[in-house]
């Protein structure tokens, strides 16, 4: 099955969002200092800003992940489901410690992004988004690729500056 080129996000945003509510868990891939990939499951919000998709990640700062993105941002998260739709985000993820991007991640995850997608975050940082062990990655995607399993159809979606 020949793959389509999206012109633009919105052309597959539906389809990303439908699959990410069936599965709700990526697996992150980063790399270490020699370029090793390293493989963890997490639970990360999108949103759609200015066309483009955005993705958060509320998580602990562990000394791996903070090496392995100091060494390099490209990341990859890979969704997949029993019906074998699957989701590939190819991004650049950074810390931010921005307090109000906190406590848009903090919120977004509250109310879901999209809806049907996040928890509240105070049963694991229970001093809210100002809690000293609450930290968000901000997922950049410069490429996603969604594949449905029924026939194997892939779109892809890449920004136009890569």
């Amino acid at each position: 099955m020949p793959t389509t080129k999206a012109a633009g996000f919105t052309d597959l945003q539906d389809t990303f969002f439908a699959y990410i509510r069936e599965i709700k868990y990526a697996t992150m891939i980063t790399l270490d200092r020699r370029n090793r990939p390293r493989a963890r499951v997490l639970f990360p919000v999108w949103e759609v800003v200015d066309g483009r998709p955005v993705g958060w990640l509320a998580v602990y700062r562990t000394p791996v992940k903070t090496a392995h993105l100091a060494h390099s941002p490209h990341t990859t998260y890979s969704y997949w489901s029993p019906r074998q739709n699957t989701v590939h985000v190819d991004a650049r993820s950074t810390w931010d410690e921005d307090p109000a991007d906190k406590l848009h991640a903090w919120e977004l995850y509250r109310r879901g992004g999209p809806p049907g997608v996040g928890y509240d975050p105070v049963h694991y940082w229970r001093g809210g988004p100002e809690d000293p062990e609450y930290h968000v990655i901000r997922i950049d995607p410069w490429r996603v690729q969604l594949v449905r399993g029924s026939d194997l159809k892939s779109t892809i979606w890449q920004a136009e500056e890569n």
